[in-house]
């Protein structure tokens, strides 16, 4: 893939057909995620009759959904009061649809956009916008599942498991950084 570039209000770039397929794929994998935790959403009657979607009231075991739909409220760890509790849980109530259905949102945007097999990717300003929370969302995921962090070296052994699945990462920061640089240009 060349550098995203920009031509008037449009945003584009040429995928390989690999690289189609790993980020649909990516893509897929945390809009699927996101659409199994919307789809445990508790049904309320109340929501049903007045339109106001309801979540869970409960944080996401796992890592990966945890890091993609963190709580709204902060907890004090040394001194959890139930009207914290209570409070995180209300937040998290309310708010948890809405976030589910902007990210699946952009994640329909990308692929909508990229080809399967690849090609020029032309996007609006908005469709880029999007494109941008989406690898935000597959950067996050992917970074929480490989344990990244600021200490973790550019390239790993390669009998590390993680390392074929660390360049992606790096290749999704540098598809992002470009996507930016891009729209400011």
């Amino acid at each position: 893939m060349k550098p995203w570039r920009r031509k008037g209000a449009r945003m584009i770039a040429r995928f390989e057909q690999q690289e189609a397929a790993v980020l649909r794929g990516l893509v897929s994998q945390v809009e699927d995620i996101l659409g199994a935790r919307a789809d445990e959403a508790p049904q309320d009657e109340l929501a049903e009759l007045t339109g106001i979607k309801t979540g869970s009231s409960v944080s996401p075991d796992d890592p990966v959904l945890a890091r993609l739909l963190p709580d709204f409220h902060r907890l004090d760890p040394d001194n959890p009061t139930q009207e914290s509790l209570d409070s995180a849980a209300a937040l998290r109530s309310l708010h948890e649809p809405a976030l589910l259905e902007a990210k699946i949102g952009v994640a329909a945007v990308v692929l909508e956009t990229l080809a399967p097999d690849g090609g020029e990717v032309r996007l609006s300003l908005e469709q880029a916008d999007a494109w941008l929370s989406a690898l935000n969302d597959v950067r996050l995921a992917l970074g929480t599942a490989l344990d990244v962090s600021e200490d973790m070296p550019e390239e790993l052994p390669p009998n590390d498991p993680r390392a074929a699945h660390l360049g992606v990462y790096h290749w999704l920061t540098y598809l992002q950084e470009s996507l930016v640089q891009a729209m400011a240009a």
